[in-house]
């Protein structure tokens, strides 16, 4: 397992969608009502960046086509996708916030 710093937890504005770069491949994390959630930040319906998508309520969009995503779980809840997001974990320590690649 690897551990990443990827920023201070002041970087995580709650309820805004955060893009970032992790070795080459691009990740959402979302701060839902004080915890991090950290998805895949590609569409599994067709490649679109969800970091450039919308956040409502729970729901991540989809710039794209619209498709939407649970924050909590990464499932696919409305078409055109079907396939979920890999959800990865997340760690905060002190005010550094890791996440946990395999």
């Amino acid at each position: 397992m690897k551990r990443v710093e990827i920023g201070k937890l002041e970087d995580f504005r709650e309820g805004a969608i955060h893009g970032i770069d992790v070795d080459e491949r691009k990740l959402i994390v979302v701060n839902l009502e004080g915890e991090l959630h950290a998805l895949d930040g590609i569409c599994t319906h067709e490649y679109a960046e969800l970091g450039r998508g919308f956040l409502t309520g729970d729901t991540v969009r989809c710039p794209l086509h619209f498709s939407q995503f649970d924050v909590e779980t990464g499932e696919a809840i409305t078409t055109p996708a079907e396939e979920p997001l890999e959800k990865f974990r997340v760690e905060v320590e002190g005010e550094s916030v890791y996440l946990l690649l395999d």
